[in-house]
């Protein structure tokens, strides 16, 4: 696996590919990979003859008081881990190389409704940075493919709806969210967690669970079950960021005739902020 933060290598490299007849999937990630991330790149390798691997900590998708500093950076491990898992580039720019004339003065890519709420509600500007992050890095690498994970369910929406609005030739796509052995979601901030309290936080993906088996069984009384759903994990200690029943595709409030739901949640596990979702098709 060849490693570079140089743009110019990085797009000598898809040109030669390119001459050659071969095609190119990409996976952006912010390193410090876990086996979610590995997942993405099993799954670009099953597109395409060639995969490219980013790593950016992109401070434009930073809050205030959020955790850009503390943020781990594990390059070295994430490379052998990459290179074990057959990853053909691995790009690792720096914030000068991304943001040549500094984040005030950097053109940004906004994308309406979708980033509206949720994710895009509890971090305000969070979605601007990621889709002028990716919107970038989809120009220097120019991928057939991209994969993102389901887990980040907002995050993936925000993408296909830049992509298509946009007119850019990248399919995007999903992967299925890769859990622990107790449901617990795999996220790098779970590094932050004791055990005590991963297995605290499994609450979040019971209640998601639970609150899909009501759906399925027909009860459609979304603000009632999305209540019921707080209060559960309410009582298991954590606190409710958001609960909610979404339309899928566009996360727009459910209603009854919806069919294709998906179900958001965010928690706090102390200072951790968890997400998680369950997406389902209901009659």
């Amino acid at each position: 696996m060849q490693t570079t933060s140089e743009i110019r290598s990085l797009r000598s490299q898809v040109k030669a590919w390119r001459q050659a007849g071969l095609s190119v999937a990409f996976v952006p990630t912010m390193g410090n990979l876990h086996e979610g991330h590995f997942s993405l790149v099993d799954k670009a390798k099953t597109l395409a003859d060639k995969v490219v691997v980013s790593i950016f900590v992109n401070p434009m998708q930073f809050g205030a008081n959020e955790d850009l500093d503390a943020y781990p950076r594990t390059l070295q491990q994430d490379q052998q881990g990459l290179s074990e898992r057959g990853a053909d580039y691995l790009f690792t720019p720096t914030v000068d190389t991304i943001y040549p004339n500094g984040l005030g003065s950097q053109s940004f890519v906004d994308v309406p409704e979708v980033s509206m709420g949720y994710c895009g509600g509890s971090r305000p500007g969070h979605f601007r940075g990621v889709a002028t992050v990716v919107t970038k890095l989809f120009n220097l690498v120019q991928p057939d493919f991209a994969c993102f994970g389901e887990k980040d369910f907002q995050q993936l929406q925000v993408i296909k709806t830049m992509v298509r609005d946009l007119s850019i030739p990248v399919e995007v796509i999903g992967v299925p969210t890769q859990r622990d052995v107790n449901g617990l979601a795999l996220s790098s901030r779970n590094g932050y967690l004791s055990d005590a309290q991963k297995q605290q936080a499994t609450v979040l993906f019971a209640t998601l669970n639970w609150v899909k088996e009501q759906l399925l069984d027909g009860i459609k009384d979304f603000a009632d079950l999305e209540q019921q759903a707080k209060a559960r994990i309410a009582a298991a200690g954590l606190v409710v960021d958001y609960f909610s029943i979404a339309e899928r595709n566009t996360l727009r409030r459910a209603e009854q005739q919806d069919s294709q739901l998906v179900i958001l949640a965010a928690a706090f596990v102390d200072k951790v902020r968890l997400i998680d979702n369950l997406p389902l098709d209901c009659k």
